[in-house]
């Protein structure tokens, strides 16, 4: 094994130290097309794939209730966000206005994004949006220092891409802001709060319910 692989192994697994991972997977339908890409199909037909999205969070402690962070609580705002991309288009903010136009004449379920829409770059929203939500939640049953450690987006059964937070970071592969990311609005309508994206672009809390303990610790 050369000696640069071994070290980025060994660093990865020293940044795990003390630390629980926990993985929650989420599915959805979409289609785009990934401009500038080799393939003749994927970067001049509209096409689409059965995505597969895992988030894995990390804490350093478990909560109250022995996790790192409940389930439940990614069936809130994280859901509704990955939800969003489900039955949708998504395209490059950057593509010629006639595309953009008929994907949003054709297509009531919309996502504007400030980069490409192929895999790697969904890991890093996904990472990204997932990461702007924890920031923005007010915990209440004890949770350590959750963070996410990484996405992953199956696009087919055989391919997947993989982000981590210095790839959210890294500015060669695109910067990534809330303002840049536009959902339709009929995309806006199916929330359980229309307003949500908003708040979360104002620095609005998000609050988690209080647990009353059953058994004390």
């Amino acid at each position: 094994m050369p000696d640069e692989l071994i070290y980025n192994v060994r660093s990865s697994c020293r940044s795990l130290i003390g630390r629980m991972l926990i993985r929650k997977l989420f599915k959805f339908e979409n289609a785009h097309i990934v401009r500038n890409c080799t393939s003749d199909r994927c970067k001049r037909s509209i096409h689409g794939h059965s995505y597969k999205v895992e988030l894995l969070l990390k804490a350093n402690k478990l909560d109250h209730g022995q996790m790192v962070y409940d389930f439940g609580l990614l069936k809130g705002v994280i859901k509704e966000l990955y939800d969003s991309f489900d039955h949708a288009i998504c395209f490059w903010q950057d593509d010629s206005p006639e595309y953009i136009q008929a994907c949003k004449q054709f297509s009531a379920r919309w996502v504007s994004l400030p980069v490409s829409p192929s895999a790697e770059q969904f890991s890093r929203i996904f990472f990204y949006l997932a990461q702007q939500v924890l920031n923005s939640t007010i915990t209440q049953n004890g949770e350590g220092d959750v963070e996410v450690y990484s996405v992953i987006v199956h696009e087919t059964d055989t391919g997947y891409a993989q982000s981590f937070l210095e790839d959210i970071q890294n500015t060669q592969m695109g910067e990534l802001d809330l303002e840049s990311i536009e959902f339709s609005e009929q995309v806006r309508l199916e929330w359980s709060d229309p307003e949500m994206y908003e708040q979360l672009k104002q620095g609005t809390k998000f609050q988690n319910p209080k647990v009353e303990l059953q058994v004390t610790i």
